[in-house]
């Protein structure tokens, strides 16, 4: 099967780029797992040079196939960032092993620390703080580690629908990014409305939590697979704006796209410069070329692939 290539895009279907959105998605980042990266004959046919590429580690996937993928779209000339799942982890013996592999094999100096979707951890470590503190990544002079931010809470963290704990772990990792020689950055879960987000960006930086932000979008799917994910994912109040879109019938067959929250952030993003929100981070939820095709057609020169 041919390879897609697209040619540079200044227009959408409607009319111009918006040059806002177009800003905005400068540097975006995207979201794989082995099994869909196997999907995708050639990544620079759908992302922009230099797009730093995670893959997701899902509890049962062996550390062999997500090295493997990590060096295949290393090869292909994008920057890698793993995740590491706490919880998955068995003690500092098996991460120092990963990191080994994934420098080893792969060149990585880059990774999202996370604690998993695990309800029980399968070692010594629980949280990406753990981690941190275990100074294997410092020792092996990784270059940029991002950690996990929710901007609408996370009740596996805080069950009481508080925030507390989240905003306790926030204090302690702007603190560990004081102390460390690798830059860090949030990178947050998808939410599908911009309101809360930028309150939510807007009340760290006032709690002097001054982490670059790559805020997390849902890229275009179907809606009823964004509601199980949503759901699935702990995803907050702005959950209301995808059962809205269902109890329209005449949206209710129609695929999601982000257009309007992606707008809406960059819109606030143009207007205030200093807002802490500075990348974009894809979840293709409706899969990898669906995702790149719509960052094509809505980014500009933004998001024109590698090999355009």
């Amino acid at each position: 099967m041919a390879l897609l290539n697209f040619k540079k895009r200044d227009t959408v279907e409607n009319g111009p780029v918006n040059p806002t959105v177009e800003a905005f998605l400068q540097g975006y980042s995207i979201e794989v797992m082995p099994r869909t990266a196997e999907k995708v004959e050639d990544f620079r046919a759908l992302l922009p040079e230099g797009t730093r590429v995670y893959i997701a580690h899902i509890e049962g996937t062996p550390i062999e196939d997500m090295v493997k993928t990590a060096k295949r779209i290393a090869d292909e000339g994008y920057p890698v960032m793993p995740h590491f799942p706490a919880r998955i982890i068995k003690d500092a013996a098996t991460l120092e092993n990963w990191i080994s592999m994934y420098q080893g094999e792969a060149g990585v100096d880059q990774a999202l620390l996370l604690a998993g979707g695990v309800t029980n951890p399968h070692g010594d470590f629980d949280s990406s703080m753990q981690l941190l503190e275990s100074g294997l990544f410092d020792k092996a002079g990784f270059k940029r580690l991002h950690v996990a931010g929710h901007p609408e809470g996370n009740k596996d963290i805080d069950p009481d629908g508080s925030t507390k704990n989240v905003d306790d772990a926030l204090r302690w990792k702007q603190q560990f990014s004081e102390t460390t020689d690798a830059e860090m950055a949030l990178a947050t879960q998808f939410a599908f409305d911009a309101k809360p987000i930028i309150a939510w960006a807007d009340g760290l930086k006032e709690a002097g939590i001054d982490l670059p932000i790559h805020i997390g979008i849902a890229g275009p799917a179907k809606l009823q697979t964004l509601i199980k994910f949503a759901i699935a994912c702990g995803v907050g109040p702005s959950l209301k704006v995808l059962q809205k879109r269902a109890m329209d019938v005449s949206k209710l067959l129609l695929p999601y796209e982000p257009t309007d929250v992606v707008t809406e952030l960059a819109n606030h993003k143009a207007a205030n410069p200093d807002f802490n929100i500075t990348n974009v981070h894809f979840f293709p939820l409706g899969g990898i070329k669906t995702n790149a095709n719509w960052a094509i057609n809505n980014g500009g020169a933004s998001a024109q692939p590698a090999n355009s």
